[in-house]
């Protein structure tokens, strides 16, 4: 009598969680994995190599850095992992599924081409084309190609599966979105008197350029600060263009942040902007609805999802009259602050960690058929 064994899930997650400095990638990585492994999964995260990162066990979930060098800045790193990944793939013959995270700068590396395990496409990055026209290179068109070879894919919000069907009509499309940590509905509800940018530090995707136009507008409105917390490539031409505004004095680096010390920011800050160009998803913005802050952010698909009338501001796209206004509008109105963090929060509790690992445990046990081993005795 066969006996079932946990299904073996190889993740190709390209941001360690416990790097410094890492995204929001690397959030959904730790949060669903770990609920994998509680459900009876075995997973391993194959991740880019770091200075200090320690191959392991974390949380359940085996961490193994791959890559050429000891990975010390982000271009290493990426290059690193892109030239060994599909030989360190090849090793682990015991997976029953690959799944394959998105990465900039051109999204997908074609997994399916070069395994012979059933894919599955994880997409929280489908911005191929903002990096063509920032570096000059035709990433969007490898983009293009490698979307593609996949026919089965997890995207994060509707508006990257739109994206996904227009590239590939063949593939199948499962929308599963992030959730937020609950501790942040433990925070208690102010009005504070900042502004919060969080995120990493890119001046063009990021929109901080944008953002830093604004807040010179409408600077002498606001009581608060123009906080920006994170860290990324583009900081020094950050600081350098807020003392070109003359703002230098009203913005506050806060650096990275994160667990508690993320929260309670959050949550003491009037107003969070989020001034992306584009988005995937956009959990910055739900955090601060969690954490009962209001948001203000350009009208863009994915932030649209997210950010809805009664708990935030969407203002046209890359209007930066239009947003300094509206930082300057809320930050003025307490009571509509209360109000729209109150509305916030309910709104954030339908992006649950636990509901969402148990749809994407769905999505890979529709992908795999039930492994076995040949016995129970075998299986002991």
């Amino acid at each position: 009598m066969s006996a079932i064994r946990p299904l073996r899930v190889l993740h190709l997650g390209f941001e360690d969680p416990l790097m410094p400095g890492s995204g929001g990638g690397s959030v959904r990585t730790r949060e669903i994995d770990r609920r994998l492994v509680a459900d009876g999964m075995a997973v391993t995260v194959l991740t880019t190599r770091y200075p200090g990162c320690v191959d392991g066990e974390y949380e359940g979930v085996r961490y193994e850095h791959v890559g050429i060098g000891g990975g010390r800045n982000r271009l290493t790193r990426l290059l690193g992992y892109v030239a060994v990944l599909p030989f360190v793939v090849r090793r682990h013959r015991e997976a029953d599924l690959v799944v394959e995270d998105f990465l900039p700068p051109f999204s997908s590396m074609a997994a399916p081409l070069w395994t012979r395990r059933p894919v599955v496409g994880m997409v929280q990055w489908l911005h191929a084309r903002e990096k063509a026209r920032q570096y000059k290179l035709p990433f969007h068109l490898v983009e293009r190609v490698t979307v593609r070879t996949h026919r089965r894919l997890v995207a994060v919000s509707e508006g990257t599966a739109d994206r996904l069907a227009a590239m590939n009509p063949h593939a199948m499309v499962d929308v599963i979105g992030n959730g937020v940590d609950r501790s942040l509905f433990d925070e208690p509800a102010q009005p504070g008197r900042d502004v919060l940018c969080l995120g990493r530090l890119e001046l063009g995707g990021k929109g901080l350029d944008l953002l830093l136009q604004a807040w010179a507008r409408v600077h002498e409105q606001v009581d608060g600060d123009l906080v920006i917390a994170g860290g990324g490539p583009d900081e020094v031409r950050v600081r350098a263009l807020a003392d070109r505004l003359g703002v230098g004095a009203r913005v506050r680096f806060a650096g990275w942040v994160g667990g508690a010390e993320k929260a309670r920011l959050l949550a003491a800050s009037r107003v969070v902007v989020v001034p992306s160009r584009a988005e995937t998803f956009g959990i910055v913005a739900v955090e601060a609805l969690a954490a009962a802050t209001p948001v203000v952010a350009f009208d863009i698909p994915c932030l649209r999802e997210v950010v809805p009338p009664s708990c935030g501001r969407l203002v046209p796209a890359f209007d930066v009259a239009a947003l300094g206004t509206q930082l300057a509008d809320l930050s003025r109105d307490v009571d509509r602050v209360r109000a729209m963090g109150a509305a916030g929060r309910v709104f954030a509790r339908g992006y649950d960690w636990d509901h969402l690992a148990r749809r994407q445990a769905a999505v890979y046990r529709s992908v795999v058929p039930r492994p076995r081993t040949g016995s129970p005795e075998a299986s002991a």
